[in-house]
């Protein structure tokens, strides 16, 4: 974070200053901010936010002990250690962020990047990052660091020298994206699509689509709009962009897409395609798996060249990223038993797109496995969908459907409808049971998709099998 004294931070969080042992009010703080005592450097500031479960006061005194300089809090505690009394510390930790990139913004040549998407945001991110990386200091999100929380706490990261702070935004509900962009202000703002995840939170796909577009009307008047032509309800917000007078750029597969691939060949070991950008082309290698995160790989270039990053220098960096994120189509066990550990998120949109990459590298011989958990927030649409699922598998050939857990077992339903039979199929109540037989069902050869929503936690079967078979 940038230097402020406890007086300058007391002001911008609107609290009112307690001073530690030894501590005066012009004496100046730096360190990183964070909501985790664990995480706390020395010199740093903690939050001591309130929790569902747990209240961050009680780790007040954890955070001294690892060297924090102020800690935020809601109510004094008895602690060492300077406080700043706030109405809220959420509102707080907002407040701080907003002043600090703007002071940064102000004194600077900072560039804001806000991405969003019902899926590939983390991935899009995380190009985008390790494009920017090499031309200047580059902020982005640990994880999905993109909630009220996780995206002030990044956006807190930058310094006087950031040149790009990449922002990720999710939304909770209607006006979340708009309160966390509203934030920055960004220069930029990249829509990658609009589909059915957390779609039982916004009342459908037409309230998903307008929090998503909330990313395009808080973008800087000047600023660009990175949109997906390919996606209808995304290409529809061109015109709030125009309104905003911002301009647009578009991506995707399509001829209408002024950065697109074509030539497109997906193989166990990444995809390839030609880039086209500028009226320039160049071949990329993508080392993460699955066709689906083609799209990613284009959203980041066309939001890198559009901030004077030339086409051959993005396919050169991406091409060292292996892994988008963990438990994100990440590749574990061997060459003998592969495990795809995709777990860590999944909607419609993003558990077709895996199955499909399953059917895709899996060779001869070899043979599909797809282990599926449940998608969650889906709301009315979560019968329908998770059906769909189940039907996908079949048709694509999927040789054993192995379904964990109640709120997925309509997957298992549909597949064993649709003729998947002779224990093709088969369903388990929970994940130490799908185990079991998975570790005498599984053979040399097998191709492994563990698939599900966060909350199903079949992120954590799929490194049991890694391991197992590493």
């Amino acid at each position: 974070m940038i230097s402020l004294t406890l007086t300058r931070l007391s002001d911008v969080l609107h609290g009112e200053l307690h001073l530690g042992p030894d501590a005066a009010p012009g004496d100046r703080v730096d360190g990183l901010v964070d909501t985790d005592s664990r995480l706390i450097e020395p010199g740093g500031i903690f939050v001591a936010k309130p929790g569902e479960v747990t209240d961050g006061h009680v780790f007040v005194d954890a955070a001294v002990e690892r060297g924090a300089a102020v800690a935020i809090v809601e109510r004094l505690v008895p602690a060492e250690i300077t406080q700043i009394v706030v109405a809220d510390a959420v509102t707080a930790l907002a407040d701080l962020a907003r002043a600090v990139v703007g002071t940064v913004r102000d004194a600077g040549r900072l560039r804001i990047v806000g991405i969003t998407g019902s899926n590939g945001k983390t991935t899009t991110k995380n190009l985008l990052a390790r494009i920017l990386e090499d031309e200047g200091e580059t902020v982005a999100p640990r994880a999905s660091f993109n909630n009220e929380v996780g995206a002030p706490l990044t956006m807190l990261r930058v310094t006087e020298d950031t040149r790009y702070l990449v922002s990720e935004f999710g939304a909770s509900g209607p006006g979340a994206i708009a309160r966390l962009a509203g934030l920055v202000e960004p220069d930029m703002g990249v829509v990658l699509m609009v589909g059915l995840a957390h779609a039982g939170g916004f009342g459908g796909i037409e309230g998903t689509f307008r929090a998503k577009s909330e990313l395009v009307r808080a973008l800087r008047p000047g600023g660009v709009a990175v949109l997906n032509v390919d996606d209808p309800r995304v290409a529809a917000m061109a015109p709030i962009a125009h309104e905003r007078g911002v301009s647009v750029r578009w991506f995707g597969r399509g001829e209408d897409a002024e950065v697109r691939a074509d030539d497109v060949e997906v193989t166990a070991d990444g995809t390839r395609c030609t880039v086209t950008a500028g009226g320039r082309t160049a071949r990329l290698h993508l080392r993460v798996l699955g066709e689906h995160h083609v799209m990613n790989a284009l959203a980041a270039i066309a939001a890198a060249t559009e901030l004077g990053v030339a086409l051959d220098a993005c396919v050169e960096r991406l091409q060292t990223v292996e892994l988008a994120e963990r438990w994100r189509m990440q590749p574990l066990g061997s060459d003998r038993v592969r495990i795809i550990n995709d777990a860590y998120n999944a909607s419609p949109d993003s558990m077709a797109a895996a199955l499909r990459t399953l059917a895709q590298i899996t060779g001869p011989g070899e043979r599909t496995v797809a282990v599926l958990g449940s998608m969650s927030e889906l709301g009315e649409y979560a019968d329908e969908e998770h059906d769909r699922v189940g039907l996908l598998a079949v048709r694509l050939g999927i040789q054993r459907i192995v379904v964990i857990g109640q709120a997925a077992r309509r997957m298992y339903l549909e597949a064993v409808a649709q003729g998947s039979w002779d224990a093709e199929a088969v369903f388990f109540a929970t994940d130490d049971e799908a185990y079991e037989y998975l570790m005498g069902e599984l053979r040399d050869g097998d191709r492994v998709l563990v698939k599900s929503s966060n909350s199903a936690g079949l992120r954590f079967l799929g490194d049991r099998l890694g391991e197992s078979f590493s």
